[in-house]
């Protein structure tokens, strides 16, 4: 497997709209856009640092995966992701491993980035994602 760079960072936010105070507004850094995917019921906004991004993530449903981080463990940074070269060799890679994972198979993420995540309890409790882009 091969690992590129950190593509971005997750932050789990009650609202996109009052993440991007912080972000942008204070922190000076360049709104990129929203997107909505409907299959993860999670609203995104980026802002690109140097090579990588922030990522915010609000849900749009109450029994969403952010909704369900934030009640349990609040805002805040939700997970890690790595740009890999190729994400099904990787996954194939890391079950051979023996590393637990959440999706046995890419999926599409925002940005039509193939995603997939590995499971906490085999990272040492970050939720891990790669993509490829």
């Amino acid at each position: 497997m091969k690992v590129l760079k950190i593509d971005h960072l997750g932050i789990a936010v009650n609202s996109v709209n009052e993440g991007k105070k912080f972000w942008s507004d204070i922190l000076g850094l360049n709104f990129t856009g929203s997107e909505t995917v409907a299959e993860q019921k999670v609203t995104t906004a980026f802002f690109p640092v140097g090579e990588g991004e922030v990522e915010l993530l609000e849900s749009t449903a109450p029994d969403g995966p952010i909704a369900k981080y934030i009640d349990k463990k609040g805002t805040g940074i939700q997970h890690v992701a790595f740009r890999v070269e190729n994400i099904e060799e990787a996954l194939a890679e890391l079950k051979g491993k023996g590393v637990k994972l959440i999706d046995q198979k890419p999926r599409i993420g925002a940005g039509g980035a193939k995603i997939a995540f590995l499971h906490p309890k085999a990272t040492g409790g970050v939720l891990v994602e790669l993509c490829e882009r």
